[in-house]
């Protein structure tokens, strides 16, 4: 590959990265997306992505965190979920 043909196939990763972080992936997933549909090896789909973390470093700080308080706020719901399951199955074998 030529730099110009290398730098264009950067960018097209890169751009299928944004994607990846628009449906809220993360890096492991997206490595694996890219894999099986864009046939992008893992090793590139890494080595860009650590890129973009260094320029962009508040950002990913950000997505981080955001995707922690995802995860945290998805097991209360599943906690609170079932916790009404036992209440409600509770209340039915009172009846």
């Amino acid at each position: 590959m030529g730099d110009s043909s290398s730098a264009s196939y950067i960018h097209l990763v890169q751009h299928l990265i944004e994607k990846c972080l628009i449906f809220r992936m993360t890096k492991e997933e997206c490595m694996e997306a890219l894999s099986k549909h864009a046939k992008i090896k893992p090793v590139i789909t890494s080595t860009v992505w650590n890129e973009l973390e260094k320029e962009n470093k508040e950002f990913f700080e950000a997505y981080a965190e955001s995707k922690i308080k995802e995860e945290r706020m998805s097991e209360e719901e599943t906690s609170q979920m079932i916790q009404k399951m036992i209440s409600d199955s509770s209340k039915d074998s009172d009846d």
